[in-house]
């Protein structure tokens, strides 16, 4: 019935809700009532539902989670995290908790999480009283003499019983079993507690009765009642005439908490007029005194000095009530009884208590919060108490130690520590501070306490090299793998935060990735080659090196430039790009009448390195004993030093030299055959010196002329695939890839055979040029020029060049058909003429037999221009010497465009005429 009525008032727990604002964080009290002896895991509250309206004000309300501030490892209470439930941790017994106090309450807080939107939450839980306990006495026998002369309304205080309970639960009343002479009445002392005086109501005679036997019977209010009894053996003995009497019934002393062992309290002085033995006073503490008192006080049974025994404290007990008794030495004496009340005077002995609660369990002294936090962010909770009261119970809390931090109140005295400011870690990783509790009394009373804030690490510094661009330098022709240098990036952050990895972000070079030149170690930044450097193939690699850390959940990086320039080295040797050389050999011809002066020709070498390694000098090594030549050492040109027709050799072989200014220094050498050529007119040394200044001009229309002529080549290529594509659509068409036999069979071949002589391209005197000669033709009907009927040998020469650029044959060109090359017509016109007619279409070209195939004209004219190719021939780089590289080896277009155009050309320009 008792555990049924207890559940019922443990579901009527009600909270009391009190909301108070402060700042910018939200306290909330919230007050719950339970019974004692509650079963472990009984839920008290949820705090998700209790405080729903202020959790809805949150971002994110579903994710906020619950931590309790509670000291001490085994709770009484204990807070679901994730929900907020509190339920009983283990058996609450509130006579154990708090004793007789009629205010009983288990108190702590509760945080929310995370502490970005801290909302603060004090639980007062109040534990109320079951009637568990039953009054009991100290003594199940009560031994008590009264003199049968004691008058009637004598009073003799009774033991009295203890009651754990509170309230209605606690001790009530006294009840003494049915009697004539004696009856009791219940009184309140001071602090509360009930006894029972016991009171003679008829004479005693001892003589009729000499000893009885009462039961005294405690008991309470509660649910079910309980109840105590102890026996009272009273003893009639024989009178006395008088008794011990007190000045005053009742003593009221103020007794300072402080005040030492030995204190006089009280000097009692109680008379009794009997003489002897029945006049001798004895003090002693009444029989039914607490052991409390007794422990406490002392008297002095002959003096009545009543002394203080134990130090006293306020905040444990406020008063005393003592029961002192005085009593002769006569026989049948009557004890005289004194009441003596003690009021304890609270002085400041006490020294406020700081409590704080941090957010590392474990770990008293030390908070964690991260850098980068906001303000406000929660850092510990300190709650500080006194037990002195009024002023000496009143304290001043501060904290001392760095401005980043503050102290707020939130509720009586209780207060949050937060940051006042956004922390780097990198400045400071570490805050000592100071909580200063000082009360009020006088003197003033204070506690200090140290605890330590860390700083933990985020990931918010990125890696930072020094410089955002490094420039270093390594020769080339180094070894693979050879280290370069290194670059350093620094992270101020720990952990993997500050750990850095390198690498090289991808770019291309020539092509090529550039982790096919260079690699990094990913761990120190060490930058190393992949391959050996070549300055002539690339003089500067640039690339960007990333430093990333190892941060979570985002990882930083930076990025530095590095430019790596290739030193050159010496490496290449001169190679001669002019004159034309054959067999490391050039032929050079020089009129027979050239004065002194006369430039014979210039030396054109490159060297592919850079520097003082590429800049080149010329000197004659052999052949010019007679000092017949001359050669400018920078420009490499070759002059006359003589007058050829002073000289009598027609022929010379000079070894020219040409070196570089690198160390070593690297050579090439070249012979220089000069030939005097006995037919050609005398030039002077002004005219040749003119035609050297005019060789830039003619150099440009040369290139010119020959980047005309491969275009109308390309487009003749064109033409010629798709006439040939169109043939091979076509069932009858001639095709020019197949074997002799077919031909002889092919519906296209030509009805006669055709010779050499068919084709001639031959100036004339009278200017025209015949295309076609016909077997039935007279010879006088295509009559030659012939060579002695040339005006000069330089007018032949230049017209057989001109003519010599285009070879046609043709099938379906009009017998009648001729071009006009007359002496008025420049040369340059000519060839624009020649291939203006090949491109209309006028020349078709006519297969030609070589061997058992047939293949076109302009074949064989592109397989003469592959002996110009660029193309290397894999057998390695091309060098003097060579056998790909032969810059004797005359070419063709070299012969037609060397000896045609500048033959075409005279030296200032003009273009010579025709002599018929």
């Amino acid at each position: 019935m008792y555990q049924m009525k207890a559940k019922m008032h443990f579901r009527f727990v009600f909270a009391i809700l009190m909301v108070s604002f402060n700042a910018e964080v939200l306290s909330k009290n919230l007050k719950y009532r339970i019974y004692e002896e509650q079963r472990v895991g009984s839920v008290v509250a949820r705090l998700s539902e209790d405080v729903a309206d202020v959790l809805v004000k949150l971002p994110n309300p579903s994710t906020v989670r619950f931590r309790a501030m509670q000291r001490g490892n085994s709770p009484l209470l204990v807070v679901n995290e994730d929900n907020g439930e509190i339920s009983i941790g283990a058996k609450i017994d509130r006579e154990q908790l708090c004793q007789k106090n009629l205010n009983c309450s288990i108190e702590f807080d509760v945080i929310t999480l995370p502490t970005e939107h801290l909302q603060l939450f004090h639980i007062e839980v109040e534990v109320l009283d079951i009637n568990d306990n039953s009054p009991q006495f100290s003594r199940s026998l009560i031994p008590i003499e009264i003199s049968e002369s004691a008058a009637v309304g004598t009073r003799i205080p009774l033991d009295s019983a203890f009651d754990p309970d509170v309230g209605e639960n606690s001790l009530h009343t006294y009840s003494l079993s049915a009697n004539d002479f004696f009856n009791i009445e219940v009184r309140t002392r001071t602090d509360g507690a009930k006894y029972a005086e016991l009171i003679v109501v008829r004479e005693l005679d001892r003589e009729l009765k000499s000893s009885y036997e009462l039961q005294l019977t405690a008991s309470d209010m509660g649910v079910p009642q309980r109840s105590g009894s102890s026996i009272l053996k009273i003893s009639i003995s024989d009178s006395n005439d008088n008794s011990p009497a007190f000045e005053q019934q009742s003593y009221i002393i103020q007794l300072l908490e402080n005040s030492p062992v030995g204190t006089l309290l009280l000097d009692l002085n109680a008379t009794d007029p009997d003489e002897g033995a029945n006049g001798k006073i004895v003090y002693s503490f009444s029989s039914h005194v607490s052991p409390k008192i007794i422990e406490t006080f002392k008297i002095d049974s002959e003096r009545g000095h009543l002394t203080l025994f134990k130090q006293v404290d306020y905040e444990i007990t406020k008063s005393y009530e003592i029961d002192v008794q005085a009593q002769d030495l006569g026989p049948n004496s009557i004890p005289a009884h004194c009441k003596i009340i003690i009021k304890v005077v609270d002085v400041n002995d006490n020294k406020p208590e700081i409590n704080i609660n941090l957010m590392s369990p474990g770990k008293e002294e030390i908070s964690y919060i991260f850098e980068g936090d906001p303000i406000d962010t929660f850092v510990a909770l300190v709650r500080v108490q006194d037990k002195d009261s009024g002023l000496n119970g009143e304290i001043v809390c501060k904290l001392h130690g760095h401005g980043h931090f503050k102290l707020q109140k939130t509720y009586e005295n209780n207060y949050l520590i937060l940051t006042n400011a956004t922390l780097d870690r990198e400045k400071r990783s570490e805050y000592s501070l100071t909580v200063i509790a000082e009360d009020k009394g006088t003197p003033s009373l204070s506690t200090v306490k140290h605890f330590t804030v860390q700083i933990n690490d985020i990931n918010d510094n990125p890696p930072h090299f020094q410089r955002s661009r490094y420039e270093f330098a390594i020769s080339e022709n180094n070894s693979p793998g050879a280290y370069i240098t290194t670059v350093t990036a620094t992270d101020p952050d720990l952990g993997e935060n500050g750990q850095v990895t390198y690498t090289i972000l991808e770019s291309f070079i020539l092509g090529s990735s550039i982790t096919t030149y260079v690699t990094i170690d990913p761990s120190n930044g060490a930058i190393y080659a992949l391959r050996i450097f070549d300055h002539e193939e690339v003089s500067q690699i640039i690339f960007v090196v990333e430093a990333r850390d190892g941060g979570s959940p985002k990882q930083l990086v930076s990025n530095t430039t590095v430019v790596l320039t290739i030193i050159d080295e010496n490496d290449n040797v001169p190679v001669v790009i002019g004159p034309a050389l054959r067999n490391n050999t050039a032929e050079i011809s020089i009129p027979k009448g050239a004065d002194s002066g006369f430039h014979v020709t210039r030396i054109r070498a490159i060297d592919r390195d850079s520097g003082a390694n590429a800049e080149l000098s010329c000197s004659i090594l052999a052949g010019n004993e007679e000092n017949i030549f001359v050669i400018d050492p920078r420009s490499c040109d070759i002059h006359t030093n003589v007058s050829m027709e002073s000289v009598p050799y027609t022929e010379w072989e000079l070894s020219v030299i040409i070196q570089d200014k690198g160390h070593p220094q690297l050579h090439t050498k070249v012979l220089v055959k000069c030939m005097i050529l006995e037919y050609a007119e005398s030039v002077t040394s002004t005219a040749m010196t003119s035609v050297s200044q005019a060789s830039l001009d003619v150099s440009m229309i040369i290139i010119i002329s020959l980047g005309a002529i491969c275009a109308v080549l390309l487009v003749i290529m064109v033409l010629f695939a798709t006439r040939c594509n169109r043939e091979k659509k076509d069932t009858r068409s001639y095709n020019c890839r197949v074997a002799e036999s077919t031909y002889q069979h092919h519906p296209k071949r030509p009805s006669r055979q055709i010779h050499k002589g068919d084709i001639t391209l031959v100036p004339t005197i009278n200017g025209t040029l015949p295309i076609r000669s016909h077997h039935r033709s007279s010879p006088s009907s295509s009559p030659t020029l012939e060579r002695g009927q040339m005006g000069s040998r330089q007018s032949h020469n230049s017209h057989q060049s001109l003519n010599s650029l285009v070879t046609i044959s043709s099938n379906h060109v009009p017998e009648n058909f001729s071009l006009e090359l007359t002496h008025a017509t420049p040369a340059v016109e000519q060839v624009s003429q020649l291939l203006s007619m090949l491109h209309q279409g006028q020349y078709q070209p006519r297969p030609s037999f070589r061997g058992n195939k047939y293949s076109r004209s302009y074949r064989y004219a592109l397989q003469d221009m592959d002996k110009f190719s660029l193309k290397d021939s894999g057998r390695g780089d091309s060098e003097a010497g060579d056998s790909d590289y032969d810059l004797g080896r005359d070419s063709p277009i070299d012969r037609l465009l060397g000896e045609g155009f500048s033959d075409l050309f005279l030296t200032d320009g003009r273009i010579p005429a025709v002599q018929l």
